[in-house]
């Protein structure tokens, strides 16, 4: 049997509209798995779905907001009615640059609300239709949650917290058959790269690229494709042995740049 597959399985990705969020979606798809969307842009959404309609993938969309507990747990149930959910992949998130002294309250609000938060709430919807049936949860961490990044007091808070998160969920429920990880990418290279770069560094965009690409060790930024095939093992039978664990995907960056 061809290893990695998830026929059978109806998988929810949050965030999956773009990204590396959009990359989990269609590397699960293409390996057999019915796949929701949770993402709060239906343009981006609805134009991942019709983008593999020509391959005969089975990707939904559902407009959600994570931070909003009532609405995902309405539209967990909803799907939970028609399909056993299998497997929750936390990928929503935003970012934010900057150190305590320059981050305002609203800051920290809004990168709680969704990186923390939006995990808690999906999370905790979908525990209850996983119990006993070999569920898996995967949240996406950060390097950031665990070695110190200049300028990213309010995001590190919030990866730090997604990382603990994750040991907490795959202690509390492993009797009940479910499996908690993460995986902690460095920088990898999505639109919202090329659009934090054309904003900050109109200028001299090519030469901040190259540089930041440089942070990382192997001397590039990960790809979204590369994440996504992280989480297909984790999500996928062959991974059965494990929980509780975070897995960092950073190019050497944790280990390499001391």
């Amino acid at each position: 049997m061809t290893p990695f597959q998830l026929s059978g399985k109806t998988a929810l990705v949050t965030g999956g509209a773009s990204g590396i969020g959009r990359a989990i979606a269609e590397v699960f798809a293409k390996n057999g798995a019915r796949v929701y969307i949770l993402d709060f842009n239906e343009t981006q959404a609805k134009e991942v779905v019709e983008a593999f309609k020509v391959e005969n993938l089975e990707l939904q969309y559902k407009i959600c907001d994570v931070s909003k507990s009532e609405e995902v747990q309405q539209i967990i149930n909803e799907i939970a009615e028609n399909h056993e959910i299998n497997i929750l992949v936390n990928n929503a998130g935003v970012a934010h640059v900057g150190n305590i002294k320059n981050t305002t309250e609203a800051d920290l609000d809004r990168i709680y609300s969704i990186n923390i938060k939006g995990v808690y709430n999906c999370a905790k919807a979908v525990i209850k239709h996983m119990k006993g049936k070999n569920g898996v949860i995967i949240n996406m961490a950060s390097i950031a949650s665990s070695v110190g990044i200049s300028d990213r007091f309010a995001y590190s808070m919030s990866k730090g917290a997604v990382l603990t998160m994750t040991y907490s969920i795959a202690k509390d429920y492993v009797n009940e058959g479910i499996r908690c990880n993460s995986i902690s990418p460095a920088r990898v290279h999505t639109p919202f790269v090329d659009g934090f770069i054309a904003k900050n560094y109109p200028d001299n965009q090519d030469e901040m690229f190259e540089k930041l690409s440089k942070t990382q060790p192997l001397g590039r930024m990960g790809k979204p494709i590369e994440i996504a095939h992280l989480a297909l093992y984790l999500a996928s039978n062959e991974a059965s042995f494990i929980t509780g664990t975070d897995f960092p995907i950073d190019g050497g960056f944790i280990k390499l740049n001391g």
